[in-house]
């Protein structure tokens, strides 16, 4: 606690040079193992090492709720996660206050992908391939396994939505991870990422929230799920679900904090950001759930016990595509039209 202390001290010093007093922060996030993991490695010691009051609150990603207070000038959110899609797609529809041109964030050891013109990612996650232990002599080995209904026969389960699912389509169809976004960039690339998903459309079942693949798992309504990795984790661990994990040709992606446009706690919401990358801070959260780290220095502060069930660890990493959140605020409207149309065939 006396480092983040200091870390938090010395970076709210950086950033605005002593002014930052004790206030009241409202800090938005996912919810579930993942706001509880941020809570003990990130608000906690903030709210602890400066006297401010952190409100939290929870969201599922749907920037209506956002855009009436930003159209209003009656914002109540100070800080808010996101992934790298929404936060570009809030970005360019000016719903965020710009953070990437502040010299702090940009001077700052981050890893490819973590820093947008108005985000800064504090964790990684990953949309990888869980399954069933038991429902398989061997285990797949890659998330593109989702597709092979020989090997793998039984329902399986995709988020229901375009994002990371036409990704892993493509990947599935045998695209290089450097050349997806380029395909889905065509029609004809579109077209063909939707010719793989009927290939298997009748086995599948369609989750919308992060819990329900391990439940759908654990229940046996499916053999294997596409999720995000930590979700797959905590019930591992807390749920002894006991599931396998396929890391290959995985999709990465952030957590992303971002500011909300008007928000009267500018200032102090950048100060609470940057103690978040700061590197023992940044660190801080791999303890308590399995994201890695945006900081490149903290990953030399996690163990390698730890480091193991990461998506960035070296051996976790093969055929990695990171999420191209641009590509989703181009091209979102369009993708979700077709999505659910065909969903709804």
């Amino acid at each position: 606690m006396k480092m983040i202390r200091a870390l938090v001290t010395a970076s709210a010093s950086t950033l605005l040079a002593g002014t930052v007093s004790a206030q009241e922060l409202t800090v938005v996030s996912w919810g579930g193992a993942l706001q509880e993991a941020q809570t003990k490695a990130f608000m906690d010691p903030y709210a602890a090492a400066t006297g401010t009051r952190i409100v939290q609150d929870s969201w599922s990603g749907e920037l209506a709720k956002l855009r009436a207070m930003v159209d209003s000038g009656n914002v109540v959110w100070d800080v808010v996660d996101m992934d790298p899609q929404t936060a570009a797609t809030a970005c360019e529809q000016g719903l965020l206050e710009p953070i990437g041109s502040e010299e702090i964030f940009a001077s700052a050891s981050l890893v490819d992908g973590a820093l947008l013109d108005c985000a800064v990612g504090t964790s990684t996650y990953a949309t990888i391939l869980a399954y069933k232990k038991d429902a398989f002599a061997a285990g797949p080995d890659s998330v593109v396994d989702i597709f092979d209904t020989t090997a793998f026969p039984g329902k399986r389960s995709f988020r229901k939505s375009p994002v990371d699912t036409l990704e892993v389509a493509l990947l599935a169809d045998g695209v290089a991870a450097g050349d997806v976004y380029a395909m889905l960039s065509t029609p004809e690339g579109v077209d063909r990422a939707f010719a793989k998903l009927d290939t298997i459309k009748g086995d599948i079942v369609w989750w919308e929230a992060g819990a329900q693949p391990a439940q759908l798992l654990m229940s046996g309504e499916v053999v294997m799920s596409l999720a995000w990795n930590g979700r797959i984790a905590d019930a591992n661990t807390n749920e002894n679900a006991d599931l396998g994990i396929a890391w290959s040709d995985q999709v990465r992606g952030f957590d992303m904090w971002t500011i909300p446009m008007g928000t009267r706690n500018g200032e102090a919401a950048r100060a609470f950001i940057v103690s978040t990358i700061q590197p023992a801070a940044n660190a801080e959260l791999s303890k308590y759930i399995a994201y890695g780290p945006t900081v490149a220095e903290a990953a030399g502060s996690i163990d390698a016990n730890t480091l193991a069930n990461l998506p960035s660890a070296p051996q976790n990493s093969e055929g990695a595509l990171a999420q191209d959140g641009a590509f989703w605020a181009k091209n979102s409207d369009a993708l979700n039209a077709k999505f659910s149309a065909w969903v709804a065939q």
